[in-house]
């Protein structure tokens, strides 16, 4: 496979050998907008990327020096699904030579946002984080926090695999942050209730409930439930492979090329 980079957005990949890197690997050597710069993965080098994603030969061999893949691939963004260890790691790498992180890990803080866009902004390039890319888990998200100006009494319930590392999920926390903001603050629930097993009531975010399900067999969906006198509204969004994801990530990846600072969330980019 021979790419003409020309006008092209560089991509590296962090976390290459992942299920989502190698999404990002496929879509980067198939969209005509990108070109694959480098590939990055702590437990496959020399492996020719295309290859490794399931495709066909590209010449990008994936390395475990992150270093010097940005100094000698010379990317214009990093996209980043690696783990909440690394990641902190790899925005700042980026961001000193120049790199546009778009990060797709979960688990950051948000001492971390606040950092990442204190660096950007030093930097003068844009950084995009995302809780979630899936275009209807953002609808999801954007409808749950339109109800929440009419049906304040809500819950959130995301399922995801055995194997995550955090929780609740990001995608989670950025619906509640949203619902946050269209709804007072109250202590949902009876004012004397009490939690016989410590945590069955779940997660307590501004005043409702999160809760977090992890089983073998799920990969990714979550409910948000609302109540009032006499009804209920459930929105709910699942997710069934990761190729779903990448309609997102690339858009996040062509618009921060024009941003400067911290992008939290794609939702921005919906309406134009």
């Amino acid at each position: 496979m021979t790419l003409n980079t020309d006008d092209k957005i560089r991509i590296a990949v962090a976390g290459a050998g992942g299920k989502m890197g190698r999404e990002v690997v496929k879509l980067a050597l198939t969209d005509p907008g990108f070109a694959l710069a480098a590939a990055i993965d702590r437990s496959r080098q020399g492996i020719d990327a295309g290859i490794l994603a399931g495709t066909e030969e590209c010449g990008v061999s994936v390395t475990t020096d992150l270093e010097l893949a940005l100094v000698e691939s010379r990317p214009d963004v990093l996209v980043d699904f690696t783990i909440p260890e690394v990641v902190m790691g790899n925005a700042r790498a980026a961001i000193r030579h120049g790199v546009r992180p778009v990060i797709g890990t979960t688990g950051l803080s948000q001492d971390d946002l606040a950092e990442l866009d204190k660096l950007s902004r030093d930097k003068g390039i844009g950084t995009i984080v995302g809780p979630n890319f899936s275009i209807g888990a953002i609808l999801m998200m954007k409808f749950a926090a339109e109800a929440a100006k009419y049906m304040p009494y809500v819950e959130i319930v995301e399922y995801h695999g055995g194997q995550k590392l955090d929780a609740p999920s990001g995608t989670s926390i950025k619906t509640a942050e949203l619902i946050a903001q269209n709804r007072e603050e109250f202590r949902q629930g009876h004012p004397s209730e009490k939690e016989v097993i410590e945590g069955s009531r779940g997660g307590l975010y501004d005043g409702f409930r999160i809760h977090s399900v992890r089983l073998p067999g799920i990969f990714a969906q979550q409910e948000v439930l609302f109540g009032g006198d006499g009804q209920t509204l459930k929105i709910r969004h699942d997710s069934y492979d990761r190729a779903g994801y990448m309609p997102g990530v690339a858009v996040a990846v062509k618009r921060v090329m024009d941003e400067t600072g911290l992008v939290y969330g794609i939702e921005h980019y919906l309406t134009t």
